[in-house]
């Protein structure tokens, strides 16, 4: 049933409590941090909306009538599980802040995010963080799902179902073995003889795929891969072994390129650029700690916009 007016204040049960605890009304008061007069105040108030003496203040010191003392045995029914509530939701802020749930695409989570949680452990010892990974059609749905705070994803445009800000830039490059008669030409490939050459690639709802197949489509050209892992270091592993050029992020094979395992395939007219964007739920603030993890994206010198 509906409560009846007038509602006694629950802070006001609580100083009543504290009176009750105390003996005294000035050291309730200073207790609950308030003057003695305020502290009067609200008992009056209680009294009021009660319609009940609670306290006998004709002795010069306040004691609990045979009122009093019923109230302040009843409220404790409603004073306790208040309590819990309180220590509940600071429980939580304090999780909010001491730990962080981060799922990322697979180039993201393997090359760049090692990274950034290390200097925010670093910052931050106390941090818990947890790692999800998977393509960017895993990211969005674990986010929507509210399994994670925050999510990176890859692509040239964000999910729609979730608010988002890009992080950084990055792009996509061809790259073949050594070996590979890729390796060895003079002149860039045209993206029409790129359509023809056997392609190692990510399964479908990658975002390193979606940029791709979107560059080639707005040429009117299609791609069929030879064949698609599910893992940037597999297909590393393939190109380098000679079973076809793969597509892949730079950020990815610029190690690979350095130490001589993989060659980087010029391609002239075709951008394969994209973003690398932070990704959250609607609506929903950012975590202290995702806010945090922010920062050292920004402040990274990976950052390279």
């Amino acid at each position: 049933m509906p409560l009846t007016e007038p509602v006694p204040d629950i802070r006001s049960l609580d100083l009543l409590h504290s009176v009750a605890e105390t003996g005294s009304i000035r050291q309730a008061a200073l207790q609950h941090r308030i003057s003695q007069p305020a502290a009067s105040m609200r008992l009056r108030t209680l009294e009021k909306a009660l319609g009940l003496q609670l306290l006998d203040r004709s002795h010069g010191r306040a004691q609990l009538t045979s009122s009093g003392v019923a109230v302040v045995q009843w409220s404790e029914e409603v004073l306790e599980p208040m309590r819990e509530l309180l220590l509940g939701a600071r429980a939580l802020n304090t999780d909010a802040a001491t730990r962080l749930r981060v799922v990322a695409s697979l180039t993201v989570a393997e090359y760049l995010v090692p990274g950034w949680l290390a200097r925010l452990r670093d910052s931050d010892p106390t941090l818990m963080v947890s790692l999800q990974m998977g393509n960017s059609t895993h990211v969005t749905e674990v986010v929507l799902r509210g399994e994670a705070d925050v999510g990176f994803v890859e692509g040239r445009s964000a999910p729609s179902e979730l608010a988002s800000r890009v992080m950084l830039s990055d792009d996509l490059v061809v790259v073949a073995a050594p070996s590979s008669p890729l390796a060895k030409r003079k002149r860039p490939l045209t993206p029409t003889e790129l359509s023809t050459v056997p392609l190692v690639m990510r399964e479908a709802g990658s975002g390193t795929r979606e940029v791709f197949e979107v560059a080639m489509k707005s040429l009117k050209l299609s791609v069929t891969p030879l064949v698609q892992l599910g893992s940037t270091t597999a297909i590393k592993a393939a190109v380098a072994s000679g079973v076809g050029a793969g597509v892949l992020s730079r950020l990815a094979v610029e190690s690979d390129v350095l130490e001589g395992r993989l060659v980087v395939v010029r391609i002239e007219g075709l951008s394969l650029e994209r973003s690398i964007r932070l990704v959250w739920a609607k609506g929903t603030p950012l975590t202290p700690a995702a806010k945090r993890l922010v920062r050292q994206v920004e402040n990274s010198s990976d950052a390279r916009r």
